[in-house]
């Protein structure tokens, strides 16, 4: 059986934007052959997020939308519900993430994935003993 994986807002950044020329490759590549074929979740909070940095990044609201389309596509969207913001708040005093990371979290956790791709928390730390983060940047950031 494949993973459940969660999709940090990062990785879509990297994915859509070449300011950082390495780290869209690997974003470019996790989405479109490592996982292939795997049920990818996202939260309305990443889609955003993901507005909110591409606006920042002066990209066309249309061209945003689009993108947004494309994610859409390819993802499981789940909406954060009050019982998320609850498990959020444990999670954060437990692991000590951000709000936001912790918010991440339990969305990951409440649509059962067992992978978290993030650049932002801690690579290999498992959460709750479900929920494993990797940083498919880790690699690009030793160089």
């Amino acid at each position: 059986m494949r993973d459940s994986v969660f999709v940090d807002t990062n990785v879509f950044i990297y994915a859509y934007t070449a300011k950082d020329p390495e780290k869209h490759e690997i974003a470019s590549k996790l989405l479109k052959e490592r996982l292939a074929g795997t049920s990818i979740f996202i939260s309305t909070q990443i889609l955003n997020e993901f507005y909110s940095a591409m606006g920042k990044n002066k990209v066309a609201h249309k061209e945003i939308l689009r993108y947004i389309a494309e994610i859409i596509r390819c993802a499981n969207v789940t909406s954060v519900s009050l019982g998320t913001v609850e498990s959020c708040l444990k999670l954060k005093e437990r692991y000590e993430y951000s709000y936001w990371d912790s918010l991440l979290l339990a969305a990951a956790l409440d649509c059962g994935c067992n992978i978290l791709y993030s650049e932002d928390m801690q690579h290999s730390q498992v959460i709750d003993k479900r929920l494993t983060i990797i940083n498919p940047f880790k690699e690009a950031e030793k160089s």
